[in-house]
């Protein structure tokens, strides 16, 4: 079980671990010990998110987003594996975090009346520069 909020818990079957060598130096160890973390969770087969808290964390993943509608975080940045196993857990977690927050719209505004004749005096005034730089004719 894993902890989002008061009210969210996710169960141990929408998440799954795979641990791999980690990429980078770490002498002879790195090529022994698998410590790099691979956590997967079930995003779209979760009954615990709901749809639009779902389509916010699909924008969020990004490219972490699977087509089967997996999200898949990979943890690599200690040598301990209990560490990266806690790192993917919180990155997650605060993943899920932000999804659950919904935007607030915009309220339309409208431009002052100020701001209007001053977009308009200065598009008169930069238009007169403009037509300044016509050719001179030759009054004689």
């Amino acid at each position: 079980m894993l902890r989002i909020t008061d009210t969210i818990t996710l169960a141990d079957w929408e998440l799954s671990e795979s641990f791999t060598r980690a990429q980078g130096p770490g002498g002879q160890n790195v090529n022994k010990v698998e410590t790099a973390v691979e956590l997967r969770f079930e995003a779209a087969r979760s009954p615990h998110l709901a749809a639009p808290v779902k389509a916010r964390l699909k924008r969020l993943a990004g490219r972490r987003w699977t087509s089967e509608g997996a999200l898949v975080i990979r943890a690599e940045e200690t040598r301990s594996q209990a560490r990266n196993r806690e790192l993917a857990r919180e990155r997650l977690v605060e993943l899920i975090r932000q999804a659950l927050v919904a935007p607030r719209r915009r309220i339309a505004t409208k431009p002052t009346l100020g701001s209007q004749r001053r977009r308009l005096t200065a598009k008169a005034v930069r238009g007169e520069v403009k037509s300044l730089r016509g050719k001179i004719d030759d009054i004689d």
